[in-house]
């Protein structure tokens, strides 16, 4: 399995290049079964990376371009009356697939990013009185670009809970963007792209992440952390159960990438800032940007022992 993963991420780092740590965030993520959220300003390869997982993990792949005109049934479908049946056909709406691109969620107004709630969280998404589950394994990944931007809505805390993580890829340094200039197009290498890892490997994978094991000493450090967070003066409010939850199943994730069957505080400190760092907002408006919310996450890393 472990070899399998890595020549994922080899062949998504062909791709996205000098990305390797933002590509295997990604993969802990996926291999945790959460959705994934990579904010950032256009044109640094958030799409891109998005196709290029779901094209190596062989999975079924819609994309959905938020604006804000766009309503709930688009996403999730509608109900149409048929006049020979005479009755109501549903018909599905792209939310139906395995892996769900929400390019620029937050251009979405808040109705619209409703519609994603109980798919997130539930696998599963509820249209005139039925309940319809969805395909198995099931991913969102969103890209969001900068609150400061023009037609930006911001995602509230309860759609923001729900990504397990959130990355953000940055400039490429001197290295890689001189590749990028030089090399061929992106978006026509991911055309070019194979199948690594088949879908029914990757629930295998997953199921195997729950067996790696979590020491109760590694609880207790989970637990300071959300305690500390919860006490601290730097944030308006502390880690919820869910998100410790998520760090446990990411550090998991993590150990897994690493080629150990346990956990260890290096595996929930590598994970901390992308998956804690969304959910928490700095108690001084003034710091309340992503980048000042990452630098505050490292601050209470530092100020709890392991």
């Amino acid at each position: 399995m472990l070899s399998t993963i890595h020549a994922v991420a080899q062949q998504v780092g062909q791709v996205i290049i000098g990305k390797d740590l933002q590509i295997r965030q990604s993969l802990a993520c996926l291999l945790a079964g959460g959705h994934l959220l990579i904010e950032d300003i256009p044109g640094v390869g958030k799409t891109t990376l998005a196709h290029a997982l779901a094209i190596s993990l062989g999975l079924q792949f819609n994309r959905i371009q938020f604006t804000s005109d766009l309503l709930p049934a688009d996403v999730i479908g509608i109900s149409i009356f048929q006049r020979e049946n005479n009755g109501f056909l549903f018909h599905p709406g792209p939310i139906f697939t395995q892996v769900l691109l929400a390019d620029e969620i937050n251009r979405a107004t808040p109705k619209t990013q409703s519609g994603l709630l109980e798919a997130m969280e539930e696998r599963q998404v509820s249209s005139d009185g039925v309940t319809r589950v969805l395909p198995s394994p099931f991913f969102v990944i969103a890209t969001q670009n900068p609150g400061h931007q023009v037609g930006t809505f911001p995602l509230p805390e309860s759609q923001l809970d729900r990504f397990l993580m959130c990355l953000s890829l940055g400039y490429p340094d001197a290295a890689a963007e001189r590749a990028l200039l030089l090399g061929e197009d992106r978006r026509s290498m991911l055309k070019s792209m194979q199948m690594v890892m088949a879908p029914t490997e990757l629930i295998a994978a997953q199921q195997a992440i729950q067996q790696i094991h979590v020491a109760p000493a590694l609880i207790d450090y989970v637990q300071a952390l959300a305690q500390r967070s919860r006490q601290s003066d730097l944030f308006s409010e502390g880690m919820s159960p869910r998100a410790a939850i998520s760090l446990v199943q990411a550090a998991r994730a993590w150990a897994a990438l690493e080629g150990r069957n346990h956990a260890i505080p290096e595996d929930v400190q590598a994970v901390l800032v992308p998956v804690i760092a969304h959910r928490l907002r700095p108690l001084k408006s003034t710091a309340g940007t992503a980048l000042a919310s990452r630098d505050l996450v490292l601050q209470l890393m530092k100020s709890v022992a392991v």
